[in-house]
């Protein structure tokens, strides 16, 4: 059991999401960097897809009511274990009673608190994620408040310290051409590729909401709605561009320009609140290598644990 003492972020819990249901209106949710999120359940040893506290850029102060062992990835928190400081990408023995503190992430922002066993919560519609719209999963469908007791799944084994390579952050961001960038002005599709783009601070879960040169059509373009997911860039009559994330609806009726590759969506996540950053093209076959180096990662933090433990 770990009883939440403070929480002064919107901390839920997410596992990878989930998955086939979006043409019944159920979006994805799920950790927002899911490279982080596995790499933490490794370290651990778990099963990549176990659930985790995520934590976005505030702090939380949790106390451990038995023994286990627990790590923090995604982004580099200033932790402390009893007033003792504690690293983003290490993996720690904790005893009962101890107190981890996360006072706030220092570089990134979404941070994901694993421990031994996952957090132990009733999967709804196949997954432990939390929807905060649906108000599904992790702990009654909401953020976590202080005096939740979060059960884990911890068979109390202490394990000893390790710590792995962390995941660099970046401010270039790799993307694939949408089905209607063909649809705006040349000089837009060049302001896309080539302009440095601002996060604005109504960016969220469902979006992240970029300020910069305006993207304009050709001309007036209707559109149905229709399918779009985690990644998708869309336009609207702004010309301002939001990338749909992790909580995105199912459908929206915007021209879209371009898509995050699978690989860099934990990077994107990890971007600052205005903080500028850029986007770069790539192909099919780079985006293909890009995700099989995130694996490459993975598959490396397998090998260190089963050296180690």
């Amino acid at each position: 059991m770990i009883e939440v003492l403070d929480v002064q972020s919107r901390a839920t819990i997410q596992d990878l999401g989930r998955f086939g249901l979006r043409k019944f209106g159920i979006s994805h949710c799920g950790a927002m960097d899911k490279l982080a999120l596995q790499a933490g359940n490794l370290l651990l040893g778990n099963a990549p897809d176990l659930p985790a506290i995520e934590v976005p850029l505030g702090g939380i102060t949790l106390q451990f009511q038995h023994d286990t062992n627990f790590c923090v990835t995604g982004a580099f928190y200033d932790m402390e274990l009893d007033g003792v400081p504690v690293y983003a990408y290490w993996r720690y023995p904790v005893r009962t009673g101890q107190i981890l503190k996360m006072h706030r992430a220092k570089i990134g922002m979404y941070g994901y608190l694993c421990v031994s066993g996952g957090i132990d919560v009733t999967p709804e519609l196949h997954s432990c994620s939390t929807d905060i719209r649906a108000k599904i999963g992790g702990i009654e469908g909401r953020y976590l408040k202080t005096g939740d007791q979060l059960k884990t799944a911890s068979n109390g084994v202490l394990l000893s310290p390790l710590g792995i390579a962390p995941i660099p952050l970046k401010s270039t961001i790799y993307a694939l051409p949408s089905s209607e960038y063909h649809a705006f002005k040349r000089k837009s599709q060049y302001y896309w590729w080539r302009r440095k783009w601002t996060l604005q601070s109504n960016s969220d879960r469902m979006g992240y909401r970029f300020q910069g040169e305006v993207l304009e059509l050709k001309k007036p373009l209707e559109m149905l709605s229709h399918a779009i997911q985690f990644g998708t860039v869309q336009v609207p009559p702004s010309g301002q561009p939001i990338i749909l994330m992790a909580d995105a609806q199912t459908t929206g009726g915007y021209p879209k320009i371009a898509n995050i590759i699978d690989a860099d969506l934990g990077s994107l996540a990890q971007v600052r609140l205005g903080s500028t950053i850029h986007f770069e093209a790539v192909t099919l076959e780079q985006a293909a290598k890009l995700r099989r180096k995130n694996e490459v990662y993975l598959n490396q933090i397998r090998r260190i644990v089963n050296e180690t433990n």
